[in-house]
C-alpha cells in the first residue's frame, strides 16, 4: 500500500506537468481541472494526501455520520471550496442526509445497464439529487 501511495503521488505531480504545458492542448480550465483524491474510510493518510489538492472522494463510508466526522477534519484545515464527493449506489437516491452531513457532489450509481429515464432523473436532480 506504501508503494501505492508513493506512486499515485509520483503520478499526480506528473498529471500537473502535463496540464502545466508538457501536453497540448493545455486544459482550458484554470488554474487547472480538479483533483478529487480517493481516500478509503477511516484511514487518515488518504485524507491528508487529498486535503494538498481539490476535493476528496472517501470510499467505504458507513454512512452520513461518518461523512460529517471527516467533513469536519477537513474544514479544520481547508475553509475554502474543498470538494467532498460521495456516491450512492442507487439511482433515485436521497441525497439529503449526505448533503447534510457536508457532502459537495453525491454521484449516482447506474449499474451495468442503465435505463435512461434513471439517468434523466439524475440529471434533473441536480449534483445533490435535488435535496
Amino acid at each position: 500500500m506504501r508503494e501505492r501511495a508513493r506512486q499515485l503521488d509520483a503520478d499526480l505531480e506528473r498529471l500537473m506537468a502535463l496540464w502545466g504545458g508538457e501536453f497540448q492542448p493545455v486544459p482550458v480550465q484554470q488554474p487547472r481541472i480538479p483533483v478529487w483524491v480517493a481516500a478509503r474510510w477511516p484511514n487518515r493518510r488518504p485524507v491528508r494526501r487529498a486535503l494538498r489538492w481539490d476535493g476528496i472522494f472517501p470510499i467505504d463510508l458507513p454512512g452520513p455520520d461518518a461523512l460529517a466526522e471527516l467533513v469536519a477534519e477537513v474544514r479544520a484545515e481547508r475553509d475554502d471550496a474543498f470538494e467532498v464527493v460521495v456516491d450512492e449506489p442507487e439511482a433515485g437516491a436521497d441525497f439529503r442526509r449526505w448533503e447534510e452531513a457536508g457532502a459537495t457532489w453525491c454521484l449516482t450509481g447506474f449499474g451495468n445497464d442503465p435505463r435512461e429515464a434513471d439517468v434523466r432523473e439524475a440529471i434533473a436532480a441536480g449534483p445533490l439529487g435535488g435535496g
